[in-house]
């Protein structure tokens, strides 16, 4: 039996007491915790002093290399199409993925969106192109490269093989407090998009109620940590830092979202999320080579919705059926006049997944129909009686729960509220 370089205990130890650890300490301690060396127990201690003491930019770097290394580096070399691919941090309503990779797609650029299913209040990806008729989430490597040459853009689910290192800390960091570090954030996320083999990475960074890190400053030293981690690693990586204060669009939900995305695929759709997909194309496709490209036209003239159908398609999806519809709903209606001046995020998140929408655990199931959809935003007028939103579920005594978490989250005043761009700055 092989003697072990390292004691688990040391590197624990070292990092309690604010060290740092060399990159073969890292290496090592990735290995033999994805071959089972290194129990659980170890690495929760180990996540919970990274969490308490933080890491220095070069531990980070070797933490996610390490990563990469425990499984497979996927390549699109063989394309002859520039890849480039968009990583949202998660919110309410955030359905930009949907539109995003057809229209980005449109321009000639290769869109490898690998993608995943919701846990608490923010949706999945996955959960929601479900909804459509026949769609399949896992496909092989060989029929994504084949999707990415005929159509442009795919959005799957990551095989097993991609960072499986990751896989195992994630689900530990889930169930030991240790979910919001930032080392271990963008070693994560940024591990699985370095190999997955795209060539360019725009970040997706939110801040605010709904989002993954509320505070500003601390979702912008994320954003710059992950930009650092891409361009270290060869990826050419910008963020963007945008506003989840309120919820992104009029709906929240699987088949309500898929619903809007076709909204906005169709030239119309929300302000704001249209506001939102165009500024992410642009960005994409400045890193793809393509600055002066257009999305907003691609939009406007339904080039970007012929890619979507094929997209679909191309997974065994019906772009043309009937999206699935909640059996019961629940109308909340304004108590007074006035303007609706607050409406957060995250008990809107919560609501939606309380009827359904969502899951507490990764084995549970989702209603394709459930969820939210919003009729009023911030600074809309409402007068006394008028319809504010409609609650969604298959089950009705959901819906107590649902309404409970609504309480307090809105409110109606005498004036607007002002609020920000939705982009509110760019890291590169």
């Amino acid at each position: 039996m092989a003697v072990e370089p390292f004691d688990t205990v040391d590197l624990i130890r070292t990092k309690r007491s604010h060290g740092a650890l060399s990159t073969p300490e890292i290496d090592w301690l990735v290995d033999a915790y994805t071959r089972g060396y290194v129990g659980d127990e170890q690495m929760a201690a180990f996540a919970m002093a990274v969490f308490l003491n933080g890491m220095e930019r070069r531990e980070i770097k070797d933490l996610t290399l390490a990563m990469i290394a425990s499984g497979e580096r996927m390549s699109f070399g063989s394309l002859g199409k520039t890849t480039v691919d968009k990583h949202s941090t998660g919110g309410v309503g955030d359905k930009i993925t949907l539109p995003l990779a057809p229209l980005v797609a449109t321009f000639g650029v290769a869109v490898p969106q690998l993608s995943g299913r919701g846990l608490g209040h923010t949706g999945g990806t996955l959960d929601k192109l479900e909804s459509i008729p026949g769609w399949q989430a896992a496909i092989s490597n060989e029929r994504m490269t084949e999707i990415l040459d005929q159509v442009g853009a795919v959005i799957c689910a990551a095989g097993s093989g991609l960072a499986p290192a990751d896989k195992k800390l994630y689900a530990l960091r889930d169930i030991t407090g240790t979910v919001e570090c930032i080392p271990l954030i963008a070693s994560s996320i940024m591990s699985k998009k370095i190999a997955e083999g795209t060539a360019a990475l725009v970040l997706d960074v939110k801040f605010g109620s709904g989002a993954f890190m509320a505070d500003f400053e601390q979702s912008k030293l994320l954003a710059q940590t992950m930009v650092d981690l891409g361009t270290d690693a060869g990826v050419a990586t910008s963020a963007l830092l945008t506003d989840m204060e309120v919820p992104l669009g009029l709906t929240i939900g699987n088949a309500l979202e898929v619903r809007e995305s076709v909204e906005v695929l169709a030239g119309g759709g929300p302000a704001d999320v249209v506001e939102l997909t165009v500024a992410l194309a642009s960005e994409m496709l400045r890193l793809a080579g393509q600055p002066d490209a257009d999305p907003a036209a691609a939009l406007a003239d339904g080039r970007a919705m012929d890619t979507w159908r094929r997209m679909i398609e191309a997974q065994g999806g019906d772009a043309s059926a009937s999206l699935p519809v909640a059996a019961e709903s629940h109308v909340v209606t304004a108590t007074e006049s006035g303007v609706l001046t607050t409406q957060e995020a995250l008990p809107f998140g919560i609501a939606a997944w309380r009827l359904g929408a969502g899951r507490a655990r990764a084995q549970d199931p989702v209603q394709a129909g459930a969820g939210i959809e919003l009729h009023v935003k911030p600074g809309d007028t409402v007068t006394a009686g008028q319809p504010l939103w409609t609650l969604h579920t298959d089950e009705p005594a959901r819906f107590e729960r649902a309404l409970e978490s609504l309480d307090g989250a809105w409110s109606i005043g005498d004036a607007a509220p002002q609020r920000g761009p939705i982009v509110r700055e760019r890291i590169q």
